[in-house]
């Protein structure tokens, strides 16, 4: 069972910071090969959702109200350590993320930027994609929406 907090960016302490860093770094740019800008600027904008099994974070995504991201409500960052992706941590994280967005903005529609091999993952939270596939530094995404 995962802990999961929700943070605004001034509201998380270094170690916290630290632990979302590592953990976004460790899957997108090692395991994923992929050499990009992780701290893009938009985390001070953003709310944090982590996921904490036994005091470590395994779990991780950023939520962003209309306009700060998308025109819509978004979720992207959408990470879980890779020795802890069997126990459905993902599915957890975003369904908190979703409600996040429902409790703080109060509106139901968001958009996600997803990795193309995802898309069944995504859909089975209520996710439909929208527009074509396209690159995203170097990785097939594509658009999904979530409307309710």
């Amino acid at each position: 069972m995962l802990e999961i907090k929700t943070k605004s960016f001034n509201e998380l302490n270094t170690k916290e910071l630290y632990d979302l860093l590592q953990l976004r770094s460790e899957v997108f740019v090692v395991e994923q090969d992929c050499v990009y800008q992780d701290i893009d600027g938009k985390d001070q904008k953003a709310l944090h959702v982590l996921g904490y099994k036994e005091d470590k974070l395994v779990a991780y995504t950023r939520i962003f109200k209309p306009g700060d991201y998308f025109e819509e409500a978004s979720i992207g960052r959408v990470v879980v350590k890779e020795n802890q992706r069997q126990y459905g941590y993902g599915y957890d994280i975003m369904n908190t993320s979703i409600q996040a967005i429902q409790k703080h903005f109060k509106i139901s529609e968001i958009r996600i930027s997803a990795q193309t091999y995802l898309k069944r993952f995504y859909n089975n939270l209520g996710f439909k994609e929208v527009g074509k596939e396209y690159l995203e530094d170097g990785i097939p995404h594509v658009n999904m929406v979530l409307e309710s």
